[in-house]
């Protein structure tokens, strides 16, 4: 039996060793480190020693020692001390790999190749977004991300364009607008609103009523096929422009103008939204449907006038503002332009209007970015 020369430390001076020979083998146990038994700490453990001569027993105090044969030369494998380090997932994942079913090493495994791959794309991700800065520009890129979420705002809203067109008629092309199917079922529709008398235009304009299809109306051509093609236009806009003030709209809408119900199922499918309200689905026009049928209305206008409309006339017809109206003009690339009209009314007041043109090559205009000021704190 040998214990621990540094019997002042409390935590060797109960270190023992006891060492036994045979034989053929020399043997070895101790009461600490990994061969050590737990089960000298959680009890006391006792021996009878029979005296022959008193024929008494004595009991003296014991422990346990597990005995291992030792092989000079052969070394003893130390064991790895615990890493206090490891997270309560990589403690559970060890006790997955020494204990867990096949089903549980099977995910732990696709767990851990997934977040291989996660770190990968992150750091390859990261690699090129830095060779990308390096090579751009810090200020450059925050431009073109601007630009690109500017333009993926505009086109929501924004009828189909073709910015590569060579004819300014082909940019917004009046087939995107309608349909070669549509533009036929507006025949009957379209000859009425030629129809009109200059009584009726008068009681219309003096009422207020879609004041910039008044003006087309009042200069259409004589015969020929600019005649129709306004006329269906305008009766397809004034139908839009109706819509544009409604809020809640009913499956009864544009049936007392002579809508065809085409027309009708195109105008819900487009510019309306869906919604369930008191039992029911009804179809709303949201404000960024509204957006939507202000650019639609202003490119049917450019086919009616030649690709220039009146953009005051519009956004007063819209019920929208004349920012609005001058912001969803410059998201389409249009020329704009404040021309100065005659005296008007009664009052022989100036009144200026804006003009919005398509011209070639298409406006880019610079998004304004508001920078906040910080404020100082003392």
């Amino acid at each position: 039996m040998h214990k621990h020369t540094d019997e002042s430390n409390p935590t060797k001076k109960h270190r023992r060793m006891l060492v036994a020979e045979s034989d053929r083998l020399s043997y070895v146990g101790q009461n600490f480190g990994a061969g050590a038994l737990k089960c000298n700490n959680l009890c006391k453990y006792y021996v009878g020693v029979l005296n022959k001569q008193t024929m008494q027993m004595e009991v003296h105090r014991a422990q346990l020692f597990n005995m291992q044969p030792f092989i000079p030369g052969e070394t003893t494998e130390v064991a790895k001390p615990q890493d206090t380090t490891q997270t309560h997932r990589e403690k559970v994942d060890s006790l997955i790999e020494a204990f867990g079913t096949n089903k549980q090493k099977r995910a732990l495994s696709s767990r851990r190749l997934n977040q291989v791959a996660s770190d990968t794309l992150h750091q390859a991700v990261a690699k090129a977004a830095n060779t990308v800065i390096s090579q751009k520009g810090l200020e450059a890129l925050e431009q073109e991300v601007a630009e690109t979420n500017s333009q993926a705002d505009s086109a929501l809203h924004l009828p189909p364009c073709n910015a590569n067109a060579d004819e300014p008629e082909n940019v917004y092309p009046l087939d995107g607008l309608l349909s070669p199917v549509d533009y036929q079922a507006l025949e009957q529709a379209g000859a009425k609103m030629a129809a009109l008398t200059p009584e009726e235009l008068q009681k219309m304009k003096d009422e207020g009523r879609s004041l910039s299809i008044m003006k087309h109306l009042e200069n259409l051509p004589s015969a020929g096929e600019d005649r129709e093609k306004i006329a269906r236009c305008a009766f397809y806009l004034s139908l839009l422009l109706k819509l544009a003030r409604q809020r809640n709209i009913t499956h009864k809408f544009g049936q007392v103008d002579g809508c065809p119900r085409i027309i009708q199922s195109k105008v819900f499918r487009t510019f309306t939204v869906d919604t369930f309200n008191t039992g029911r689905v009804q179809n709303v026009v949201s404000a960024s449907m509204r957006t939507k049928l202000a650019a639609h209305c202003l490119a049917l206008l450019l086919h009616m006038g030649q690709m220039t409309a009146d953009l005051t006339l519009l956004h007063r017809d819209l019920g929208i503002t004349e920012a609005k109206m001058i912001e969803i003009a410059k998201s389409m690339g249009l020329t704009l332009v404040k021309q100065s009209r005659g005296k008007a009314d009664k009052a022989g007041l100036q009144d200026e209007h804006r003009q919005a043109s398509l011209v070639l090559p298409l406006v880019k205009y610079e998004q304004f970015t508001e920078r906040r000021k910080r404020r100082k704190m003392h």
